[in-house]
């Protein structure tokens, strides 16, 4: 059986841009490391129905596998680079979301 698609969605505000920064100047390059895409982001998000984000910037990026997702997630690169995105937002979730197979 192969290996489904994870998602990966974010939602945080940013406080103080300097940090943050540097969390995403180096976020994309260990994001191809371990095999991720990145989607989109917006800074305005429309909720349809529910309750909305309660802050600013959803973030959707994806990876082949659970595992690869995970092991971007461990590598110690990205826990050192984000403690920059801890400095510098305030993150609501940042949750992996499984794939469907294809039907």
């Amino acid at each position: 059986m192969a290996e489904l698609p994870v998602y990966v969605v974010v939602n945080l505000k940013i406080e103080d841009t300097e940090p943050y920064r540097v969390y995403e100047k180096g976020f994309f390059p260990l994001l191809k490391k371990h095999g991720g895409s990145f989607i989109t982001y917006d800074d305005n998000p429309i909720t349809l129905e529910g309750v909305a984000p309660r802050e600013d910037r959803m973030i959707i990026f994806t990876f082949p596998s659970e595992a690869a997702a995970q092991g971007w997630y461990d590598d110690p690169e990205y826990q050192a680079l984000s403690e920059n995105r801890r400095t510098g937002t305030k993150l609501e979730f940042l949750t992996m979301v499984h794939g469907l197979p294809p039907r």
